[in-house]
């Protein structure tokens, strides 16, 4: 297991998700139908906020509420949300960690060598994106760190143009969660991807992460859309739900999606303080604009 998951299961420490059971029976029952969403928003889950939740009850909820996916699945969970007529919307296969990834030139033939073996699988299980996390600073000038993940991201672009999976290199605050983390501003991210150029390797734009980092989230979005290929959410701050105890007015942000034509996936990544599936539903139905 990676230390990512690793550190998104520790922020289960409440046990929260366990109380998602008592709703799962009304959801499964159609109380909010995927028929009815506008869908012009692909929304999707992460998997580890409701890592409690049995992953077959979590997709057939999910299916329920609308979604199309689960986000961040082990290649060995990728098969399991096509059981419920949905997709693994963004999988682990192996691109590094947030404190050791592909901004370190030794890291690169074990990244490349996971790509290898786990992209194909990824075309095989209909998953569409694979992450990889750019690593720490540890001492690192930002110039230095930007020229090595560029040679990182050329060294493996090709393994995903050929098998048509994008590769999403993640954006985290390095103020709040992650000190030390290199992609920590739009701009840097963006001037990496300028620098491979490739249709297959795009940024995972985490809208809190951003949030707390530089904010004008919507200004941001529409210059560089063309270099996001996917979507996080979570509430600033806390990272809780989508709601009015937060900063972010997420229609506006969906609507500027969706009025750009956005075709990748949303994925909510918050971490609920009240009942989760009822709580993942009214993001959902927040963010179907």
């Amino acid at each position: 297991m990676s230390s990512l998951e690793m550190s998104r299961r520790a922020a289960l420490k409440t046990g929260l998700a366990a109380t998602a059971l008592t709703s799962l029976p009304g959801i499964l029952k159609g109380e909010e139908g995927a028929a009815a969403r506008k869908k012009r928003i692909r929304q999707s889950a992460c998997r580890w906020p409701y890592r409690n939740i049995p992953l077959d009850d979590f997709c057939a909820a999910g299916a329920q509420i609308g979604l199309f996916g689960v986000d961040l699945l082990q290649p060995e969970e990728w098969e399991v949300p096509r059981r419920h007529g949905l997709i693994c919307t963004m999988g682990y296969a192996g691109g590094g960690e947030i404190k050791d990834g592909i901004n370190r030139l030794e890291n690169h033939a074990a990244i490349e060598a996971s790509f290898r073996k786990n992209i194909p699988l990824a075309v095989k299980a209909g998953v569409p994106n694979v992450i990889t996390l750019a690593g720490s600073r540890v001492g690192m000038t930002d110039d230095e760190g930007a020229r090595n993940t560029i040679a990182g991201l050329n060294r493996v672009k090709k393994i995903a143009e050929d098998n048509g999976v994008t590769i999403c290199m993640e954006l985290l605050n390095s103020k709040v969660d992650h000190p030390g983390y290199i992609a920590d501003h739009t701009a840097w991210g963006v001037r990496v991807m300028e620098e491979v150029n490739s249709p297959n390797v795009r940024l995972l734009y985490d809208i809190y992460h951003m949030q707390i980092m530089e904010g004008d989230l919507i200004a941001t979005i529409r210059a560089n859309l063309s270099w996001i290929a996917h979507f996080h959410t979570g509430g600033v701050p806390g990272r809780h739900e989508l709601d009015n105890t937060q900063e972010v007015q997420w229609d506006g942000v969906m609507r500027t999606l969706a009025a750009a034509g956005f075709k990748g996936y949303v994925a909510h990544e918050f971490m609920p303080v009240r009942d989760p599936l009822t709580s993942l539903r009214q993001a959902v139905d927040l963010c179907d604009v």
